[in-house]
């Protein structure tokens, strides 16, 4: 066990951001919340998070 480590890699997105809306379902937004408090981070990061995994991990299908 000595070769545990925390890894934190770099942000992939730094920089100025923009101001996005959205609508959410209510239960949703109920589940990125729960989320937020479990992990300890924001509902912003949450959000930041899930979309960066989205686009990495999106297959655009032209059928």
């Amino acid at each position: 066990m000595d070769n545990i480590r925390l890894v934190i890699p770099p942000k992939k997105y730094t920089g100025e951001t923009s101001i996005v809306s959205m609508r959410i379902p209510k239960d949703m937004l109920k589940d990125i919340d729960t989320a937020a408090k479990a992990a300890g981070r924001t509902r912003n990061e949450i959000l930041q998070m899930s979309l960066e995994f989205a686009l990495n991990h999106m297959e655009i299908s032209n059928k």
